[in-house]
């Protein structure tokens, strides 16, 4: 079989200078979450995570992906936020006020507008709200879950699957951790003003006042958004972002035992993030990372970098080593291009995956003379048979 992929690995113990040598290494950090993710915003660093990528029952966080199907629909001219639905049977009883859950208590038959509907579910985490806006946009709810699901294939959330606009119990509902910090983040990053009404203290419809659902933002420690979830058999979860100065980190953890616990354990994750951490550069703009060998080429091979400056958040008191893996496809065919994407660097503390980021080839590299390609071809052969 041949070889399709060659790693090259180096380590950078020069960056931790000062680190682990002098000092005493602190306990290591935990929390009680069964799933948890934890990102740095600014340099993709995974600050923590445990099984990240298992399928859990999203419960209320699936409205996450309601609010980007609406907010998706609204940025493309496809709805307004002065559009006006009303509210069905359905949507009364399953989630408005005789249903028994978080609801904006929107009244049978009425109409509200979509702006006030999204107020109503970011806020008050209102079901009703939900289910309206898929009726509104899908005919009806089922049709509007296959629009969530859908979104999030488009969105690389290869998992996640919803059968209801609210997240409401039903066994093929689920998602995962990862695809929670990915959801949170795109929110934060295409939608701005949309992610904005998270932050909203409170929210008054059909003459009910009701205070944000959102524990932390009370507490006024920089978070702002973004939702909570309950889910029977599986336990509390979260989905949260923060910025404290100039730093942004993106939380998703869920399989807590009560409500309680997970304020504190995301108040603790939280405020570790924030304090036990450096940001170091690993890589300058334009520094080469490692090279790649090409096949017939007018050189053997081309220096390989990455789009810009590589920063990683270390803990401040590391006693790991810093490893760097280039992996690419080998070999490269000439011609090669500058600028080419061919394979990513990826920074490891230890054995735990801090970040990957795309590597690029530094120049161009043409075609090699007919002498260079038949040894190089000779050489691919040899080595395809050791």
């Amino acid at each position: 079989m041949r070889l399709k992929m060659l790693s090259v690995v180096f380590g950078c113990a020069a960056l931790l200078a000062g680190a682990a040598g002098a000092q005493t290494p602190q306990a290591a950090f935990d929390t009680k979450a069964k799933q948890i993710l934890l990102v740095d915003a600014e340099t993709g660093t995974v600050l923590f995570s445990r099984d990240e990528n298992e399928p859990v029952p999203p419960a209320s966080l699936a409205k996450l992906m309601t609010m980007e199907v609406v907010a998706e629909a609204i940025a493309k001219g496809e709805l307004s936020a002065e559009t006006v639905f009303e509210v069905s049977e359905h949507a009364w009883r399953t989630g408005g006020a005789p249903s028994g859950t978080s609801t904006m208590f929107a009244a049978l038959k009425s109409r509200v507008r979509v702006a006030d509907l999204l107020q109503g579910v970011a806020v008050q985490l209102a079901n009703d709200a939900c289910i309206i806006l898929g009726e509104g946009m899908a005919g009806n709810e089922a049709a509007f879950a296959e629009k969530m699901t859908a979104r999030a294939r488009v969105l690389g959330m290869p998992i996640a699957t919803f059968r209801n606009a609210t997240g409401l119990p039903d066994p093929q509902n689920q998602i995962t951790m990862s695809e929670l910090v990915a959801l949170t983040r795109h929110l934060h990053e295409a939608h701005p003003d949309l992610y904005r009404l998270y932050a909203q203290p409170e929210f008054e419809w059909n003459k009910i006042l009701q205070r944000n659902k959102n524990p932390l933002l009370a507490a006024n420690v920089g978070v702002d958004g973004v939702a909570t979830g309950f889910a029977e058999g599986y336990g509390f979860s979260l989905a949260a972002s923060m910025q404290r100065g100039d730093r942004r980190v993106y939380l998703a953890m869920g399989g807590l035992e009560t409500d309680k616990e997970r304020t504190e354990e995301s108040r603790k994750v939280l405020d570790w993030a924030m304090t036990a951490f450096e940001k170091r550069r690993i890589f300058a703009d334009g520094e080469a990372i490692g090279e790649a060998s090409i096949y017939g080429g007018a050189a053997p091979h081309v220096a390989l970098v990455a789009g810009g400056p590589v920063d990683v958040l270390l803990p401040v008191n590391n006693p790991e080593r810093l490893t760097a893996r280039v992996v690419y496809k080998w070999p490269l065919r000439a011609p090669v291009e500058a600028g080419a994407e061919v394979g990513v660097v990826r920074l490891w503390n230890g054995e735990k995956l801090l970040r990957e980021v795309p590597v690029k080839t530094a120049e161009a590299v043409g075609q090699g003379t007919l002498a260079s390609r038949a040894l190089d071809a000779l050489q691919e052969l040899l080595f395809f048979w050791l």
